[in-house]
């Protein structure tokens, strides 16, 4: 037969009482002891990338911010995902390289240190075709980068470039050959321009193109000058104008066309592999519409010593800039700073532009209205923003054509204008 139960008297019921509170507060209390669990990388930001893209038809450049919200390093080591069919061809304040739509790029001797708290800037430059999204997935050293990401708007529908940093403004119109100011501020370590060597001399002297277009007897360019449309031709047209002259009656007027096959050239047939040992040239252009933030392309040359790829002077970002076809290097880099140390062509009035091409190491000079251009300036000597690109090729070109002209890739219509153009192997002045 079962034991009859007790009735709990009042004395039992508050020793129950008691004991339970007192194990709960046990509980609470070893609990309060244990260690919890480490919180996952990915559970603290390490890092904050601030990816600003400025995209044309084509084309991109991108300013990258890295902010350090970790412990201080020494070295770094970014990584991102496209998610279209972006592909990056240079990079500068950092060594980009690609694999599918995967990005690694890795700091520079000068800015690997990165404290707590610190950060760091460096920008890529690419192409897209069918898409062009902003990234994903940014790493920085293996941790990733959850403390924020930027990117701007992909292109409208029009594909017009968005606003990019530009130099600064050049004077307004001045009557011909009067000079300009150089660009303003250029940052510490920029080349710094000097007088010429060897000073030139005016008119043509002994140069093997010499060109006022004065024996041009149609519209149609022909003799010493010849229409060509390299690779396509599109809506690109090139005449001899009897309206608009620098000097004389004549020029070679060229309506250039948005689009990389609506680009024009008119080269000259005269042999110009010899010249040298340094290439001097100068010429008379006037730009009807300002250079565009998206790549264009007014002047080229073959270089023999590169599979034939042109050597080309145009703009970007609204300022003069030398480019390579072969890697789509640029002088100067078109960051801010370097696009800082270039100079915007003046509209609706003829201008001169000199450069030179040592074809016996890297080196070439340039000026505008007998002004040189700082940005445009290349040595041996590494200058940061300006020739960190170009240097990577060794090699010096060797011209073997010379072509004026207009090529867009992407957005950029223009009509411009050539006139007392010549080409030789000692200096020739404005």
């Amino acid at each position: 037969m079962p034991p009859t139960a007790t009735p709990a008297t009042p004395a039992l019921r508050r020793l129950r009482t008691t004991a339970g509170a007192a194990c709960a507060a046990l509980v609470a209390t070893a609990a309060a002891l244990l260690p919890l669990p480490a919180a996952s990388a990915a559970d603290s930001p390490g890092c904050r990338v601030d990816y600003t893209a400025n995209r044309w038809t084509g084309g991109y450049t991108a300013a990258v911010r890295i902010t350090n919200l970790g412990p201080q390093l020494t070295s770094w080591r970014l990584t991102w995902t496209y998610g279209g069919d972006e592909h990056v061809t240079s990079a500068w304040n950092a060594t980009a390289t690609q694999t599918g739509t995967a990005v690694t790029a890795v700091n520079a001797a000068w800015n690997g240190s990165l404290a707590t708290g610190g950060a760091t800037e460096f920008g890529v430059q690419g192409t897209w075709a069918a898409a062009a999204p902003a990234p994903s997935g940014f790493t920085l050293n293996g941790t990733p980068c959850n403390g924020g990401t930027t990117a701007s708007p992909s292109p409208s529908p029009s594909g017009s470039p968005s606003p990019s940093p530009s130099p600064s403004p050049s004077p307004s119109g001045s009557p011909s050959g009067s000079a300009s100011p150089s660009p303003s501020g250029s940052p510490s370590g920029s080349p710094s321009p000097s007088a010429d060597p060897t000073p030139p001399v005016p008119g043509c002297g002994t140069a093997v193109v010499c060109s006022g277009f004065e024996d041009q007897t149609g519209s149609a360019p022909t003799g010493d000058w010849q229409t060509v449309t390299p690779n396509c031709s599109g809506t690109g047209t090139a005449a001899i104008d009897t309206a608009v002259a620098y000097s004389g009656t004549r020029s070679l007027r060229i309506d250039g066309r948005a689009g990389y096959c609506n680009h024009v050239f008119v080269g000259t047939t005269k042999d110009v592999s010899a010249v040298g040992p340094v290439v001097y040239a100068r010429l008379r252009v006037r730009h009807t519409t300002a250079l565009p933030a998206a790549h264009v392309t007014s002047l080229t040359f073959a270089d023999a010593r590169d599979g034939g790829k042109d050597l080309r002077i145009g703009g970007q970002n609204g300022a003069l800039q030398w480019n390579r076809e072969s890697d789509d290097a640029t002088l100067p880099v078109q960051s801010p700073a370097g696009v800082a140390q270039s100079a915007a062509l003046p509209t609706g009035r003829w201008v001169c532009l000199r450069f030179q091409i040592d074809t016996t190491q890297q080196a070439m000079r340039t000026y505008l209205d007998d002004v040189e251009v700082p940005g445009l300036h290349l040595d041996t000597v590494p200058t940061q923003d300006v020739d960190n690109q170009w240097l990577v090729r060794s090699t010096a070109p060797r011209p073997t054509t010379f072509r004026l002209g207009w090529e867009s890739y992407g957005v950029g219509d223009d009509t411009l204008w050539f006139d007392d153009v010549a080409l030789g192997s000692s200096p020739i002045a404005c």
